[in-house]
């Protein structure tokens, strides 16, 4: 088969890689643009973790022509067959993607009008003559739609932003509640940060207080409607039922057998030699599965044969496919199956788990010189590169920039906010990101002076530089490699300034985990028995010594790391391990308590899964969070359900409503009862927002208790 030059480069790297066809050919979307879909066009993507497994996505949108959708599935088979056939493949069709699809793009995905056929392209400029309005939908998957430059779009219930280039202004309905606020002002944010590099202002205004730049650009205000809720009245009690069908092209024609009814079904209804399609179109989805054996050319038409079962059985256009191989198979699909097991179930701790025909991956020895050619840091993350480049930190200090010691980098306070210069080599070029980080206990003010002297860093360096805004807590991979080898660390509190450490408490307990790129960090946590974590590593300073608590699903990175922050903190070490522990570590820690030992995320099979369940639409609905979820995707105005397998939580927001709250235990129970593998009688874990377990709190990283304590609106608007 002939490959297209742009798949000399496709899969080497972990992260995303997306292009759009143009003229029947593929063109790469620039890195910054990604997320930005023109409605008229078709697209290709490409998503590889660092283990690597790869997800190939082909994008329709809803005015693409029959000839680009066409082009878009011939470059994705041969971006399949170039991969060895080791991708799952995905059809995406406009406002119904897949929940995979949608965890890429967290800060929302943005539908332009227009396409290549109008003469629209992606490129990053600073032409600041930019006028559209985009109309921002959903609580958990944000998509951002353009709409017409004209009041006549505009409706009281929902967030809409004015984007006039130079200025970015984020309208909200009067009807419009606060999450949504939030996710539409991270659209706003992310528009600013990545399309305008950051050169733009942001303002947000209320319904009924516009400025004059906008009516001046939207012309005078006429009445409009109110919001209405969302059309989503489908009946959902049929959408866990599937159906298995073998699939072979004995005669030359494909032909469909039935295998089982009705879900869950077992593992060994697969026939190795033959494909499979699982359909569960109640729920819009289909899954074809390619049996190992099965002979080539039925593999290579896997989409094909996908396409027109949905065809023959008149399912909507924009049913989601699925095409996997074997020993590739989705989470959505292996939940249909009573009795999956996976080929390399690994249950000792820390091997790696991945998908796909590539076995296990070695670990790599957490190692300064090993990142170099650590390959699989260049994610999704923005790791431009392997973090060896030129660092340059500043403290703010009364509305100044204030050079951090040398000796103490990679050491974050949370009293402090702290700007971070990296330079590296791009070709024969300097380039420039500025991470501005924000600590949790830093005040008001100095939060409004680090972004004002970011922008001041940014001007003196020409306007060049890319800016990255953190927040304690979610700090980036990249961010996290540039220190050297070192793991980053960050104090709970208390500042960098002379004299400002000593405050630190007698006994403090560190938390140290991994990232999926293998960069670490050690966040300090409450000196509270309720904070361990079975996955990690916990160095424990109290006035006698240090503990070295190793957990039992730890990794030795994990353990190089901790013994460097031992080092630093200084005293005599005595190594634990979990479940060998003597009473005087149970005493520093102010006596025994529950805490996280299931087995972690990255190191079992099933990935745990969040959902909100809100009634905003009208009526009470589930729907999964996309994405490797954190603390902020829990929405105080809702009831959250997480599950994690063996046990199932349901989070009680503080402003969720009356329907919510007592409506959410049937959402839970039917979750449970149609799940289709078949499990029954799951716990179920009510919890309410401000008292967490520990149970439920290990899922998230660097949990913060004090979060909820600010209004999330005021810290969003701190980044405008």
């Amino acid at each position: 088969m002939v490959f297209h030059k742009e798949f000399q480069s496709a899969g080497k790297a972990a992260g995303l890689q997306i292009w759009r066809i143009e003229k029947m050919d593929l063109k790469p979307v620039p890195k910054q643009l990604q997320g930005n879909f023109y409605t008229g066009d078709a697209y290709v993507v490409l998503n590889t973790t660092p283990a690597p497994s790869y997800s190939v996505h082909m994008w329709l949108g809803e005015e693409c022509s029959q000839d680009e959708g066409g082009a878009a599935a011939i470059f994705a088979m041969q971006l399949d067959d170039h991969l060895g056939g080791a991708p799952v493949q995905y059809r995406e069709v406009q406002n119904n993607e897949s929940v995979t699809f949608l965890g890429y793009f967290k800060t929302g995905i943005k539908y332009k009008q227009g396409g290549v056929a109008s003469g629209f392209q992606h490129v990053v400029t600073n032409d600041m003559n930019v006028k559209r309005v985009l109309h921002i939908k959903g609580r958990r998957a944000i998509r951002a739609t353009e709409v017409n430059m004209s009041w006549a779009s505009f409706n009281h219930g929902d967030c809409f932003i004015i984007d006039l280039g130079k200025d970015i202004y984020q309208w909200c309905g009067s009807e419009c509640n606060r999450f949504e606020r939030l996710k539409a002002s991270e659209v706003a944010i992310g528009i600013r940060d990545n399309e305008r590099n950051g050169r733009a202002s942001l303002q947000m205004i209320e319904d009924g207080s516009e400025p004059e730049a906008v009516l001046s650009a939207l012309g005078p205000k006429p009445n409009i409607p109110a919001g209405s809720p969302d059309d989503e009245t489908t009946d959902r009690s049929n959408q866990k039922k599937g159906t298995l069908y073998m699939v072979s092209d004995a005669a030359g024609s494909i032909k469909t057998t039935l295998v089982a009814q009705s879900s869950p079904f077992k593992q060994e209804m697969l026939n190795p030699a033959e494909c499979s399609i699982l359909d569960n179109g109640g729920d819009g989805k289909i899954f074809l599965w390619k049996g190992p054996s099965a002979n080539t050319e039925e593999r290579k038409a896997a989409m094909k044969v996908a396409e027109q079962f949905v065809k023959d059985k008149n399912y909507p256009q924009n049913t989601q496919i699925q095409v996997m191989p074997a020993g590739g198979e989705t989470t959505l699909f292996k939940q249909f199956f009573s009795n999956w097991k996976d080929k390399d179930q690994t249950t000792g701790p820390g091997q790696a788990y991945s998908i796909g025909r590539i076995a296990r991956v070695p670990q790599v020895p957490f190692d300064a010189s090993s990142l170099h050619s650590n390959k699989q840091m260049a994610s999704q993350h923005g790791m431009v590169d392997d973090g060896s480049g030129k660092i340059q930190v500043w403290r703010v200090e009364g509305g100044n920039k204030v050079p951090v010691d040398p000796s103490s980098y990679g050491q974050f306070y949370g009293g402090d906010c702290y700007l971070i210069l990296y330079t590296y080599l791009q070709g024969s070029r300097e380039q420039h990101i500025i991470y501005t980080w924000q600590g949790l206990k830093c005040t008001q003010d100095e939060l409004a002076a680090s972004a004002f002297i970011t922008v001041q860093l940014d001007d003196s360096m020409g306007g060049s530089p890319v800016q990255v805004r953190v927040t304690q807590g979610q700090e980036p991979a990249h961010l996290m490699s540039l220190f050297k080898g070192k793991p980053m660390i960050i104090h709970l509190g208390g500042t960098s300034r002379k004299g400002g450490q000593i405050r630190a408490g007698n006994t403090r307990l560190f938390h140290i985990r991994q990232s999926s790129t293998r960069a670490t960090r050690a966040v300090e946590v409450d000196p509270s028995a309720s904070k361990l974590n079975t996955n990690d590593v916990f160095v424990l300073k109290f006035p006698d010594g240090l503990f070295l608590w190793k957990g039992v699903a730890a990794s030795e990175e994990e353990m190089t790391a901790a013994k460097y922050i031992c080092s630093f903190l200084g005293g005599s070490v005595t190594e634990i391990s979990e479940g060998k522990e003597p009473a005087a570590f149970w005493s520093a820690l102010g006596g025994k308590k529950e805490y996280q030992t299931s087995k972690s995320l990255q190191k079992s099979v099933k990935p745990p899964r969040l959902f909100g369940c809100s009634n905003k639409t009208g009526r009470l609905i589930a729907e999964e969070v996309p994405g490797e979820f954190t603390q902020s995707d829990l929405a105080t105005d809702d009831v959250m359900l997480l599950d994690t397998w063996d046990q199932i939580f349901l989070w009680i927001g503080n402003d969720a409503n009356e329907v919510e709250r007592t409506g959410s235990d049937q959402i839970s129970k039917e979750y449970v009862d149609s799940d289709p593998s078949g499990r029954r009688g799951t716990p179920i874990i009510t919890i309410k927002q401000g008292f967490e377990p520990p149970t439920f709190t290990g899922w998230f990283q660097a949990w913060d208790s004090k979060m909820w304590d600010t209004d999330p609106m005021d810290r969003i608007r701190a980044r405008f």
